[in-house]
């Protein structure tokens, strides 16, 4: 019973150790930074409206032929 617990003991340390080593080695690699509104460096503008739609909600599309190279049968 004894080695279980030296085993389950060294086996508890030795995955402590990696978590600390390997969080330590992440909280270092990452950048804390606040929100803000200011534009990031070399942003070009925020994103532009879409252009009106040629139709209104709910409006069928209006299909005027078919789609290119389609071959109309029976009609």
């Amino acid at each position: 019973m004894e080695r279980h617990r030296t085993t389950l003991a060294v086996f508890a340390f030795a995955l402590l150790t990696v978590i600390v080593i390997a969080s330590a080695v992440t909280m270092e690699k990452v950048i804390f930074q606040t929100a803000s509104n200011d534009a990031p460096p070399y942003a070009t503008g925020l994103a532009k409206a879409h252009q009106p739609l040629d139709r209104a909600p709910g409006e069928p599309l209006q299909t005027v032929g078919g789609p290119a190279g389609a071959i109309r049968q029976g009609h």
